[in-house]
């Protein structure tokens, strides 16, 4: 028995997007300058993300950032996905040349056709890619929020990872709420039980 929600039919707009952006090899692979610190522990909430999402059928947008040379390319051999973190194929996938995911045309596009109404964001790195995206989604008057223990910054001066991020955090809280995985899939899951209208088919 498959339960229908039907505010996905009345509302599109409650159903968020789930944004994991630029889960590339170069940020786990060892060795590698990008690598970051501390990562595997974001990795499994972003798979705790992903797994969410697919079971609820949220719609998922993946981006991938690619560059020409040394890093998060093709050539390096560390562009592409991390192992559990790869599209599906039911997924969206974008591909990018700047930060920001909105640097690709058509995740702008989705986004406006309303993508953007309670989009959530995680993944790779909090203190470039999501932030640069996040700020682009506030002046567009998009609503994201930001999982922060599904996202991983490199050191900032002489911070250590975990208070980077944490600094990331502060930041994007001035234009996105912030949560962590759990708190969102809770209330995700309370929404669902509300009684508004559901069938089973």
């Amino acid at each position: 028995m498959t339960v229908v929600d039907l505010r996905i039919y009345s509302d599109p707009s409650f159903v968020p997007v789930v944004i994991l952006v630029d889960p590339q090899r170069e940020y786990q692979a060892e060795g590698r300058a990008l690598k970051l610190p501390e990562v595997e522990a974001v990795i499994a909430n972003c798979r705790r993300l992903l797994a969410f999402a697919r079971s609820q059928g949220l719609p998922v947008a993946i981006s991938r950032w690619r560059q020409r040379g040394k890093f998060l390319s093709d050539f390096s051999g560390f562009g592409g996905w991390i192992e559990g973190l790869e599209p599906h194929g039911s997924d969206m996938v974008f591909e990018k040349t700047m930060p920001s995911c909105y640097s690709n045309q058509s995740f702008a596009e989705m986004m406006a056709a309303g993508g953007g109404d309670h989009a959530v964001i995680a993944g790779f790195t909090g203190s470039v890619a999501c932030l640069s995206t996040i700020v682009d989604a506030y002046h567009r008057g998009h609503k994201l929020t930001f999982l922060g223990d599904a996202s991983a910054s490199h050191p900032l001066a002489d911070r250590r990872p975990g208070e980077s991020n944490a600094i990331v955090a502060s930041v994007v809280s001035l234009y996105a709420r912030v949560l962590n995985v759990g708190e969102w899939m809770d209330g995700q899951l309370t929404a669902l039980q509300r009684p508004q209208g559901a069938v089973r088919v």
